[in-house]
């Protein structure tokens, strides 16, 4: 019987991005499943519910076929027993990601030494993107299409 190489996307997603959908099209090019996990991280006050999050990501991701979008709210590692998954994705835009970036894939291999983190660099189109970006574009009435996926534009729209 073949082993599923499984892998989990997780962060906040708030709101995803085309930096993060670059991530994810490529990810899933190398496993055979992405889990794009939406972390509920109410310590980082989110602009949209952990609810909107997870439909955003969902019509966002519809067209990759063997990726799949939860919502959690616990350790990663415990997510990762509960989903076979060994394999953690991250993206990296810059030097300060990878430091934090770094850090958290360590303790996560402290946690369980069976865990493998692997970090892709988004396309250079997309490097400059982040959720926070858009989140604090969005409130001045400025441009925002060429930063989210248009499918999910009129739900950021909404919270304008």
């Amino acid at each position: 019987m073949k082993t599923i190489k499984r892998a989990i996307y997780p962060g906040t997603f708030d709101p995803i991005t085309n930096g993060h959908i670059d991530i994810i099209q490529r990810a899933s090019e190398m496993f055979d499943e992405i889990i794009v996990a939406v972390a509920e991280n109410k310590a980082k006050k989110p602009m949209f519910s952990i609810e909107e999050r997870v439909s955003m990501a969902k019509k966002a991701t519809k067209s990759i076929s063997n990726v799949k979008v939860i919502s959690f709210h616990s350790l990663l590692v415990d997510l990762s027993d509960k989903l076979d998954a060994n394999i953690i994705v991250r993206g990296i835009r810059a030097v300060s990601d990878f430091e934090y970036e770094f850090q958290m894939g360590y303790a996560n291999a402290s946690l369980k030494k069976e865990l493998e983190t692997i970090f892709l660099m988004p396309s250079l189109e997309y490097a400059f993107i982040s959720s926070s970006i858009v989140r604090s574009i969005l409130p001045f009435g400025g441009k925002i299409e060429h930063l989210v996926p248009h499918c999910i534009l009129p739900d950021i729209l909404e919270k304008r």
